[in-house]
């Protein structure tokens, strides 16, 4: 069954199984959607609220409903002619309880003698052949810990930790067992681990997917869901993570066949090309909601609010070395562990040490802008990177001759390089400065980069013709489970960059009349909460909490004044006042009204980016709820249960624009799907005094899309006789239904909604 569009569900043992997937299929069907694209559906962690957790990869998650709760869905869902698409977790599985994840309990029991040993990535060498566990709360807990021998065997237990004991081992006090054990407890504190985790989570253990055995046992289940049609394609999360990306994804299309949908979560820089040799049909679409949602931001709005943000007392201008300076620290400290490990690889590989190695690492890592560099195509890379280190900073050239010298002569220092690149760019920039840098914080997406303000008509339609060619069936996002922000939030922020200095009257004022405890954090948090607030002020209690549970993970992420490890509770009691403050005071009778008198500007920011997504190049999602207005900001607040009792009524009444704008596109590219899978993608340009307002383009022959942008400006001077020539026949609005033929005036396209759908309807 051919992917023409995608609906994105979150899955949850507590919240949506498949069964209230099923009930909810003639919605989808009505909707219009091909597919439906689910989240990690495998066995995972007791729960898990997301499924990436995956405790064991062998079964269906019963939470979810079994096996046979999906196979049901996938008949059903094929019944009303919709198919379905599965999120899979190959890079690393949860052990945060040992016992729900059966090889991970069997590595620890028996160590190497483990028919498991080589499923995981353990460093075997650190602890004298012991897995380090950093579980504790220090390393003086181990003194407390004690055998417990009331289940079926033995566990060595300290609190809510059950951890295995080696057969013949049981005997003596909990240390003297823990002793005994392939395993060794220690403080998490210490910064030292002993196996690849997922970034720096410690829950979350990476597999070596290079072995062929760990492939086929990891993929058993997969492979069945495809041997007995059960879905069409998959999503691949983090492939990066993966010791060897292409060969992982050349054994996957052996076992999928050659017509799979497979796209792959490969997070692109704005000038990275995918690897063109990988057999995916593309990225899962965070570089086309970088250039979408840039097409819609004002270039004029880049100064003022960069001088805003250099009223904090930063200096926007030093961003470029802040993430540097981060990059190199998430190497350095975060990701210590993994940074000595790749050391003792490097030294093992050329035979001899250097006390700057990890510091020459750090440098090398921190100027190499992609999440790893060893694909064909991004081949100049790396030399790149060391040309530019070895010119900064000259003292390192002996280290990085043996960084280079090792990449020469050893694989696994290679990869290790490249995986430790990837987590330390994930740490310092979508978990680090994306929540310091106050300029405008839309900009601060996963697939962006904030220091690129917007993307111009001309390389918005270049990207999309590219995209037209080479990856016609790439995913295309607007909203993920991993966005900063949902869509309409992003949309509504962007928008300030149309009004920046009446943005920067009201935050000044609002800052001297209740000041954050800290400036940035003021001006970063204050545009977030622009981006959610309701229209008629009414801040429920639901909301607040939002707003809080989003302002401590921000200003934990950002590090600053106050961190996960280490938090500062009295700058975050001060932060959490502020915040009150906002919502009962002055300042949210101001920003109610702000929002009040930009808020059909950011319905059309909205609706434009929706349109642009589901008729463009590639195959569009739909996240979860998006087809209504909606006000996510980051997990797991964008994963909240959707109201879908709500969307039914919306969609059999069909008046609320967002909707109709969905469900035209969806129908279209459904009826047309040679249109949008095969045929091409022309600019279409306007002439006269607003040209520069307006965005379309051609699809094939047939379909026709425009969208407003700026209307701020535009609002100030209208169309006037700004037009454009539609091909030769008659065009319907698909949206609006109004007719067209020939030169056509954009003020008569544009009377009922900032965008429209044309479609060819003479035959």
């Amino acid at each position: 069954m051919p992917v023409q569009s995608t609906y994105r569900l979150q899955m949850r043992g507590d919240a949506f199984t498949f069964a209230d997937a099923e009930n909810l299929l003639d919605y989808y069907a009505a909707l219009g959607v091909s597919h439906l694209y689910l989240s990690p559906i495998l066995t995972a962690a007791e729960g898990s609220t997301h499924g990436y957790d995956v405790t064991d990869p062998t079964t269906v998650s019963a939470e979810l409903g079994g096996p046979e709760g999906f196979a049901r869905l996938s008949r059903a869902a094929r019944d009303k002619g919709i198919g379905l698409i599965v999120d899979i977790v190959p890079n690393h599985v949860g052990v945060e309880k040992p016992r729900d994840n059966a090889w991970w309990w069997d590595v620890l029991k028996h160590g190497r003698e483990s028919a498991y040993a080589s499923y995981f990535d353990i460093d075997w060498d650190l602890d004298g052949g012991r897995v380090v566990v950093p579980v504790l709360g220090s390393d003086d807990d181990a003194d407390n810990l004690e055998v417990d021998a009331s289940g079926a065997e033995p566990v060595l237990r300290l609190g809510d930790l059950v951890y295995p004991i080696a057969p013949g081992t049981e005997d003596g006090t909990g240390p003297q067992v823990h002793d005994r054990q392939h395993y060794h407890l220690i403080g998490w504190k210490n910064g030292i681990c002993g196996y690849r985790r997922f970034f720096s989570i410690t829950s979350l253990a990476g597999l070596r997917q290079e072995d062929r055995a760990v492939f086929d046992a990891t993929h058993t289940e997969v492979k069945r869901w495809f041997d007995e049609g059960l879905v069409d394609g998959i999503r691949i999360d983090h492939p990066d993570g993966l010791s060897d990306p292409a060969g992982y994804l050349t054994r996957l299309r052996e076992l999928t066949g050659p017509d799979a949908w497979i796209v792959i979560e490969k997070i692109l820089a704005a000038d990275e090309p995918l690897e063109p040799t990988l057999p995916v049909a593309g990225t899962t679409g965070y570089d086309a909601m970088r250039e979408i949602g840039g097409v819609l931001i004002d270039p004029s709005g880049e100064e003022p609010l960069t001088n805003l943000f250099d009223s904090t007392g930063l200096a926007y201008s030093s961003m470029p070395d802040l993430a540097r300076t981060l990059k190199a620290n998430a190497v350095t400290v975060t990701l210590g562990s993994e940074l000595a490990r790749l050391r003792r690889t490097i030294v093992g590989a050329v035979g001899t040490d250097h006390d700057d190695l990890p510091a020459a690492t750090a440098a090398l890592l921190s100027r190499i802008d992609v999440y790893r560099s060893d694909y064909r195509s991004l081949s100049g890379v790396l030399p790149s990177a060391l040309a530019e280190t070895a010119t900064a900073e000259p003292e390192l050239a002996e280290p990085l001759a043996l960084i280079t010298t090792a990449l020469a002569v050893n694989n696994e220092a290679e990869v290790r390089l490249q995986q430790l690149c990837g987590a330390a760019t994930a740490k310092s920039m979508e978990d680090c400065l994306f929540y310091r840098d106050a300029r405008l914080v839309s900009l601060n997406e996963v697939g962006s980069e904030p220091h690129h303000f917007g993307v111009s008509v001309a390389e918005f339609h270049q990207r999309a013709a590219v995209r037209a060619r080479m990856w016609p069936d790439a995913m295309v996002a607007m909203t993920t489970h991993d966005t900063k922000r949902g869509e309409d939030v992003r949309a509504r922020i962007g928008l300030l960059s149309q009004v920046p200095s009446l943005w920067a009257e009201y935050v000044t004022a609002w800052e001297q009349r209740t000041p954050a405890p800290d400036r940035a954090t003021g001006f970063f948090l204050l545009q977030n909460m622009f981006g959610v607030w309701p229209a008629d002020g009414r801040v429920t209690d639901e909301l607040r909490e939002r707003l809080h549970a989003y302002a401590e993970k921000a200003i934990r992420e950002a590090a600053v004044h106050t961190t996960w490890n280490d938090p500062d509770e009295d700058f975050e009691t001060r932060l959490h006042t502020w915040i009150d403050a906002v919502i009962d005071g002055p300042v949210a009778t101001e920003l109610t009204g702000l929002v009040a008198r930009l808020d059909l500007h950011a319905r059309s920011d909205a609706l434009g980016q929706k349109l642009l997504a589901l008729t463009g190049p590639g195959v569009p999602d739909v996240y979860q709820g998006t087809e209504l207005w909606e006000d996510s900001l980051v997990d797991p607040d964008n994963r909240r249960p959707v109201d879908y009792a709500a969307r039914r009524k919306a969609l059999e009444a069909m008046r609320h624009p967002k909707l109709r704008v969905v469900t035209s596109a969806l129908a279209v590219r459904r009826e047309r799907p040679a249109t949008f899978s095969s045929s091409g993608y022309v600019p279409v340009l306007a002439d006269g005094p607003a040209a520069q307002h307006l965005v379309a383009f051609l699809r094939g022959d047939d379909v026709l899309t425009a969208v407003t942008r700026h209307s701020v400006r535009l609002s100030e001077t209208g169309w006037g006789e700004t037009a454009f020539a539609l091909p030769p026949g008659t065009w319907a609005d698909r949206i609006g239904g109004r007719r067209h033929t020939g030169r056509v005036l954009a003020a008569e396209l544009f009377t009922e909604l900032p965008v429209v759908l044309l479609e060819r309807v003479d035959g």
